[in-house]
């Protein structure tokens, strides 16, 4: 069930709701008042994170005009996140899987930030 929390839409039944709201447990390694950014828990890389904005948009797809800088600070953030992680200048990918078909399996928008190769 979508409701609005402190000006943030939020949805009970998804996970990353869940995460936000601190209801269940995640390697964070940046928040703040727009996006939290923590650990995937079945990583595809030595260092991969998913950065999730805290408004619940379901996907690239649900997208609104209002979403536009939510989308663009986790851009513009993820250079800083990856500098948190020491993979800023060794290389790091930057993904969003949309709908099922591509990939996505969490109905809550995310950046996957991927790196730490050698």
């Amino acid at each position: 069930m979508q409701k609005s929390l402190r000006g943030r839409v939020v949805d009970d039944d998804c996970l990353f709701c869940q995460i936000i709201a601190k209801k269940r447990d995640a390697e964070t390694v940046y928040e703040d008042e727009t996006i939290v950014a923590f650990k995937d828990r079945y990583p595809h890389a030595p260092v991969h994170l998913l950065i999730v904005p805290k408004k619940h948009i379901r996907s690239i797809n649900d997208l609104a005009p209002e979403d536009k800088d939510t989308v663009a600070w986790m851009f513009m953030k993820a250079p800083e996140i990856a500098r948190l992680m020491s993979v800023d200048r060794s290389g790091y990918k930057l993904l969003i899987n949309v709908e099922r078909g591509a990939g996505q399996v969490v109905f809550h928008l995310h950046l996957h930030l991927t790196g730490g190769w050698r």
